[in-house]
């Protein structure tokens, strides 16, 4: 077998090509493996296409159990912007924002606010939809830009019996992604960037499970020797 990254955006990459030999037990070691044809590092269809095909087991051991009711719908927008920042170059720094909201880490842990019920940590108005959707076809252009035509087919119908269960799923460039979660967990979770830097600018945010019946389904007391932060 034989991977090597995937990129659709202008940015430098290792771009190295990862190979290994799965080999089952009883076959003879004198079989020699032709290198597959990757695709190219930055084709996006080989990628849609084989995320397209991820399934979840969904067998009587492993069941799937995708909800089929959905009681909350939330719709976010991830937003990049510059802020002014009188101590960094050029007096600017780069922001990132969920419904235009940039996450701003509190100076005490998430788990301790919520289970001590710290004011002025968590809000309860996040919008559940951007503030300003864009009117694509009210802006304006110049007398010297075109325009074309790229048709994209509108997902009618969602994958509600097998979809694979995944804690982290890629997105495209310009693309979406659609997540379905019964929130059955008490406690504060996190959803955000797996990319440290775009963390750190904002781009998170923590949803809070609230307790449900009994102490089988509520949040357990921080442990006497937690170290303070």
């Amino acid at each position: 077998m034989a991977a090597r990254p995937f990129q659709d955006v202008p940015i430098p990459v290792d771009n190295k090509t990862a190979t290994a030999i799965f080999q089952y037990k009883g076959i003879p070691n004198t079989v020699l493996p032709t290198m597959p044809q990757l695709p190219a590092s930055n084709d996006s269809s080989f990628a849609l296409n084989y995320n397209a095909k991820l399934k979840s087991l969904n067998s009587p051991q492993f069941p799937a159990n995708v909800p089929l009711t959905v009681d909350r719908h939330l719709f976010y927008t991830i937003g990049l912007g510059i802020n002014p920042c009188p101590t960094c170059p050029n007096g600017t720094r780069l922001t990132a924002s969920l419904n235009n909201i940039t996450f701003v880490m509190p100076k005490i842990g998430l788990l301790q606010a919520h289970y001590f019920n710290t004011k002025g940590v968590f809000k309860t108005d996040f919008p559940d939809r951007p503030a300003t959707p864009f009117n694509y076809t009210g802006a304006p252009l110049t007398a010297n830009l075109r325009t074309s035509l790229t048709p994209i087919p509108r997902l009618t119908k969602y994958n509600l019996v097998d979809p694979p269960e995944r804690n982290t799923v890629g997105v495209p460039t310009g693309g979406w992604t659609a997540i379905r979660f019964r929130a059955d967990n008490p406690g504060v979770w996190f959803m955000h960037c797996h990319l440290e830097l775009h963390t750190g600018w904002g781009l998170k945010v923590a949803f809070v499970v609230e307790d449900g019946k009994g102490p089988n389904e509520s949040v357990l007391p921080p442990p006497k020797d937690l170290p303070p932060c």
